[in-house]
Formats: C-alpha cells, sequence, structure tokens
C-alpha cells in the first residue's frame, strides 16, 4: 500500500471518567459493522448521520494504521450492513475541542451500552499533546478496546462494569 499522509491513522485511546466540558464542536449519530476482520486489517461499513462510508484499516505499527474511506451510497450500505455478522456498533460521537486538537468521544449503546472512550488522532507518532482532565487511563494498546473487537465481543459480555474498567481491570 502506497504510504502517504492522507492515509495513515495515527491515534491515542483513553476511558474516560466524567462527562466532557469545553467546547462541543458537533455530535453525530454512528452506527457500523464489518464485513471481514483478519490479523489486524478490518473492512467496515459506517454510517454517520446521513452519510454512509466503507473504510479499510490495515495495521501499520504502534498507534498507527493504514485507512482508506470511500463514500459508498445509501443502497449499496444497505448491503454491506447485510453481510455484517454479530450486533452493529451504535454510538454517539461528540467532538471536543481541547488546546489544539479535537477530541473524538464515542458513547456506545445497544450491546455497548456504558462505555465511553475519547480518541485523538495525531500527526505523528512521537507529538505531544495535553491531557484534559476528564479522561482516565490509555488503552490505546488494549484490542479489546478497538471497535472491531467490540463488535464479535460486545461490552455487555464482559462481566465487568464501567467504573471497574476505571479502576483498571
Amino acid at each position: 500500500m502506497p504510504e502517504n499522509a492522507s492515509n495513515i491513522e495515527i491515534e491515542r485511546k483513553f476511558l474516560v471518567s466524567r462527562r466532557p466540558d469545553g467546547e462541543l464542536v458537533k455530535r453525530q449519530s454512528i452506527r457500523q459493522g464489518y464485513i471481514a476482520r483478519e490479523a489486524g486489517n478490518t473492512v467496515r461499513i459506517r454510517q454517520k448521520n446521513d452519510k454512509y462510508i466503507l473504510s479499510i484499516k490495515a495495521s501499520k505499527g504502534a498507534n498507527e494504521r493504514y485507512e482508506l474511506e470511500y463514500a459508498v451510497s445509501e443502497a449499496d450500505a444497505t448491503l454491506l450492513f447485510k453481510l455484517c455478522t454479530g450486533p452493529l456498533i451504535e454510538k454517539t460521537r461528540e467532538v471536543y475541542s481541547f488546546r489544539g486538537h479535537l477530541w473524538e468521544v464515542d458513547i456506545f449503546h445497544g450491546a455497548n451500552d456504558g462505555l465511553i472512550i475519547a480518541e485523538v488522532e495525531l500527526d505523528s507518532a512521537d507529538e505531544q499533546f495535553e491531557k484534559p482532565s476528564w479522561l482516565a487511563r490509555e488503552v490505546s494498546h488494549d484490542a479489546r478496546f478497538f471497535n472491531a473487537y467490540l463488535f464479535s465481543h460486545p461490552f455487555v459480555g464482559w462481566g465487568l462494569s464501567y467504573q471497574e474498567l476505571l479502576d483498571g481491570k
């Protein structure tokens, strides 16, 4: 896969200890499902409000992944959603601005209800950034918090409360 800055995703993920404060930039309703998942690579269909996106993600290294996204029609998305197995991921995404970065806070519903994860996308793997006070522990390297994992292993089946997750379990 050719490498350029537009198709590399560098992100860090954190649990959220309380509702974020600060400037709410936007709110989106999201549902997504996975068509293929293998060895850290995924093909996903996502609906963000009234837009449909086919995404291909492939592992590149620590905190980095290749990401390609393509707009698709509602009719094509409907067909692709039918190809997904397992419960769709449903969430509300709130985007907050904090000290020069946009933070995406995903509030999960359905089979992942109760889970709240914040992500920040960075320009480089070693970029420094200030963390908002509403963040809890980092979960960037914990595969349980990847959407592809949550699709096949929903939070409802983990046998843990969100508070237990905040406490490090």
